[in-house]
């Protein structure tokens, strides 16, 4: 079965998209086929690894809202174990065509279990809202990461994306679980930053990823050309902080790799 993780936070610019491809990307480059499912109508991972969004005809919208097979959708990336559910700005409209749909809050999850065996991970790239769209992934999600920036009003609306995630666990994926905080544009120079990492561990504790994302010249430029970190250039901080948080991930979580199949010690 696939641990299928989302990457949520409201707040834009926070970097989110940037952390779902070069996650997805390191898990696939350390042998774990991986699956990045594009969940917001920006379709900035369709783009960041190089589809061009308004070419494709199937994506996460057909699967959803016309139940499409998602295999005629899934496009196979340049990475090597990677694939790609794409988005398309069709998935703007989605939440009001589903808002008469029943159970509209499980329809991701109903598109997901039909790739369940075929993965070892899933990571959905969330829109930056709290919208239905979002929700879906939280309830398809077995787990969420929240990315937040190291810059000024860092915290600001983790209270209401934290509430969101209880009300999702309580009410629609009790089996919804916080795989951690992971804290974004670190600047080793700058005072705040610093400042930032050392509020966000004294707040949250246990639930900050160790592993911290720099700001990075080589990170920035990747999605210009179409590709992840890793594959733009893997010698850089970016590729070998992405690549750290992905073993952290699979320690954390047990995973072990098993001839091509993925099993988990603590389960």
């Amino acid at each position: 079965m696939s641990k299928i993780i989302a990457l949520a936070n409201q707040k834009g610019g926070v970097g989110k998209t940037t952390s779902s491809i070069n996650l997805a990307a390191s898990l696939a480059v350390l042998e774990y086929k991986t699956l990045l499912v594009d969940a917001d109508p920006q379709a900035n991972s369709t783009s960041g690894i190089g589809f061009d969004p308004r070419t494709i005809k199937n994506s996460i919208y057909e699967c959803i809202i016309n139940d499409i097979d998602p295999h005629e959708a899934i496009q196979k990336t340049d990475t090597p174990n990677l694939d790609l559910l794409p988005a398309h700005i069709d998935l703007v409209g989605a939440e009001i065509e589903m808002i008469n749909l029943d159970g509209r809050e499980y329809k991701m999850k109903e598109v997901l279990a039909k790739l369940n065996d075929e993965y070892d991970f899933i990571i959905i790239d969330c829109s930056p809202s709290l919208g239905l769209i979002t929700i879906n992934a939280l309830t398809a999600a077995n787990s969420v990461i929240i990315p937040v920036q190291c810059e000024y009003f860092a915290l600001e609306g983790l209270g209401k994306l934290l509430n969101t995630i209880k009300i999702v666990q309580n009410r629609l994926n009790t089996k919804l679980d916080i795989e951690g905080i992971l804290l974004t544009m670190y600047d080793v120079r700058l005072r705040l930053s610093n400042q930032v990492v050392e509020e966000v561990r004294t707040h949250f504790e246990n639930l900050v990823f160790d592993t911290i994302i720099q700001r990075n010249t080589r990170l920035s430029e990747a999605p210009s050309f179409g590709v992840s970190v890793i594959m733009h250039d893997a010698t850089c901080k970016g590729a070998i902080n992405y690549l750290n948080l992905a073993r952290e991930i699979i320690k954390k979580n047990g995973i072990v790799k098993k001839t091509g199949t993925v099993t988990s010690e603590t389960v």
